[in-house]
């Protein structure tokens, strides 16, 4: 009766996880999504001078990609509810992980000390006149010295 049941048991892993055929679904879609991805980069794409398009629609089909790995590659779909008790507390702890931190670093330049202040890196600071470089050239060949006197 082991047998029967062992044999059942195979036959029916077997049949869930969709065999080779899922596999190469699988990894023809990932494919097409790879596509999708470097048409963000080819002439054909509509959106060139909104950048931020072209990054939302790279993410979502990185995510899917992702998801795809996840769940078919790991068998995660095949797996039992307690999937579900391991990454959904993971989940809320990355959150909340993210939350705790967004604070601290975004004034973390507000309360410093001086001496630490003094280390810190300055922000840039941008000239609203671009320099030319005929024009500095010029000013610094006649603020040089010339040598008719020596």
């Amino acid at each position: 009766m082991s047998q029967q049941a062992h044999g059942h048991a195979a036959e029916h892993s077997a049949d869930s996880h969709g065999g080779l055929a899922q596999y190469i679904y699988v990894f023809l879609a990932l494919c097409v999504l790879t596509t999708a991805s470097f048409f963000t980069y080819s002439d054909y794409w509509p959106f060139h001078d909104q950048p931020k398009i072209g990054w939302a629609f790279m993410m979502a089909v990185s995510c899917t990609k992702a998801m795809l790995v996840i769940l078919f590659f790991m068998h995660v779909k095949y797996e039992a509810s307690w999937k579900y008790v391991l990454t959904i507390p993971a989940a809320f702890m990355s959150i909340f992980l993210i939350l705790a931190l967004v604070p601290d670093i975004g004034m973390r330049s507000h309360w410093v000390s001086e001496e630490r202040e003094q280390y810190m890196a300055n922000p840039r600071v941008e000239h609203k006149t671009p320099v030319r470089h005929s024009e500095t050239r010029s000013q610094h060949s006649s603020d040089a010295p010339s040598g008719e006197g020596h």
